[in-house]
C-alpha cells in the first residue's frame, strides 16, 4: 500500500480553502479584507484556488488611510485587475470629512486606530455579513483568542468571551440581524508558513518585502520611513539605510527593519533566525500592552 503522506502547508492550504467554502456558503453577502499586505496576498490566492475555475464571489474590501504606502496601492490596483475582481475602498480620509473620525495630533499621531470606524461604515453600508481577515494567532496575544468565525455584535464589537467553540472545525455562522462575523482562514498558519507558502505558490509581492534603499529615521525603538504624512522632529535625523517590512500598513506606524534579504529564500532564512516578532516593528501596537484587543474590542480588524 502506498505511503501517502501530506504536507503542512498542503493541511495549512486545505484547512484555509475549506474555511473560505464554508464561508460562502453560511452568509449572504461576505467580503475579503485586502490591505495589500502578504496576509491578504495569500488568502485571495487560497480564495481564488477554493472557487477555481469561477471567479471570486465576494468583492476585496480595502480600507485606505490615505497614509498608505505608494508602493501598497500601485500593488493592490495591479492584483485586482489580475484577478478580475471587484474592489471596494473604505476612505478614512471620507470619514474623517463627514465627521466620523477625528484627527490625532501630535508628533505620533496616527490614522490606524481610525480605520475601525471606516471599516465598520464600509461594512455596514454595503451590507456584509461576514468579512474574511488575514488575521493569524501568531502574531499577537489577542490574535491568540480568536475562532476561524469571530463574532461581533450589531456595534461590531469583539468580546472574547462570547465566541463560539470550534470542536471538530464546526462553525457556527448564526447570528442575529445587524451581527456579523470576522473569518479567519489563515489562523493556524506562522509567519514562516507563510513565506514558504509564497515562495512554493510563486506568490508575487510588493517590493517594499524586499531589501532596497530609502530614507529612514528612528523614532520610539521603531525605523519609520521618510513620507510625506510624517513630521520629523528636530532631533530626529534622516538617513539612507538598506531595509525592508516585515508588515505593511499605515506608513505613519509601519516600521522597516534592516536587510540585505532581496529574494524569497533570504526572507525565509532571516526570518528564521529572528528573534522579533513581524508586529515588533510596528509603533501603534506599542502604545499599551492592551493597544491590539483594545482596538479588537471596539471593532479592529
Amino acid at each position: 500500500m502506498p505511503d501517502y503522506q501530506v504536507s503542512h502547508l498542503d493541511q495549512l492550504e486545505a484547512e484555509a480553502i475549506f474555511v473560505l467554502r464554508e464561508t460562502a456558503a453560511q452568509f449572504q453577502k461576505p467580503a475579503l479584507l485586502f490591505s495589500g499586505g502578504k496576509d491578504s496576498i495569500v488568502m485571495a490566492h487560497l480564495a481564488r484556488k477554493a472557487f477555481w475555475p469561477a471567479k471570486l464571489p465576494f468583492p476585496l474590501v480595502h480600507v485606505d488611510t490615505g497614509h498608505n504606502f505608494p508602493e501598497t496601492i500601485e500593488y493592490r490596483d495591479q492584483y485586482v485587475k489580475r484577478l478580475e475582481a471587484e474592489l471596494v475602498v473604505g476612505s478614512v480620509q471620507e470619514s474623517i470629512n463627514k465627521g466620523r473620525a477625528v484627527e490625532e495630533k501630535g508628533p505620533n499621531a496616527s490614522r490606524n486606530k481610525l480605520q475601525t470606524v471606516t471599516l465598520l461604515d464600509t461594512i455596514e453600508g454595503n451590507g456584509y455579513d461576514a468579512c474574511l481577515g488575514g488575521g493569524r494567532r501568531d502574531e499577537e496575544k489577542a490574535r491568540a483568542k480568536e475562532r476561524f468565525f469571530s463574532h461581533r455584535d450589531e456595534f461590531g464589537q469583539w468580546d472574547p468571551k462570547n465566541q463560539r467553540p470550534e470542536l471538530w472545525n464546526l462553525f457556527n455562522g448564526r447570528k442575529h440581524e445587524s451581527e456579523h462575523f470576522r473569518v479567519f482562514p489563515l489562523s493556524n498558519f506562522t509567519e514562516m508558513d507563510i513565506w514558504l507558502y509564497i515562495e512554493r505558490e510563486g506568490i508575487e509581492l510588493p517590493s517594499l518585502y524586499f531589501a532596497h534603499e530609502r530614507e529612514v529615521f528612528f523614532r520610539n525603538g521603531s525605523l519609520l520611513a521618510v513620507t510625506e504624512c510624517i513630521t520629523m522632529q528636530p532631533a530626529e535625523i534622516a538617513e539612507k539605510k538598506c531595509v525592508r517590512f516585515r508588515t505593511i500598513g499605515d506608513a505613519t506606524c509601519t516600521g522597516a527593519v534592516e536587510s540585505s534579504a532581496a529574494t524569497l529564500q533570504d526572507i525565509i532564512e532571516e526570518v528564521a533566525a529572528s528573534r522579533q516578532t513581524e508586529r515588533g516593528t510596528r509603533s501603534d501596537d506599542k502604545r499599551s500592552e492592551t493597544a491590539m484587543e483594545d482596538r479588537k474590542r471596539e471593532g479592529y480588524f
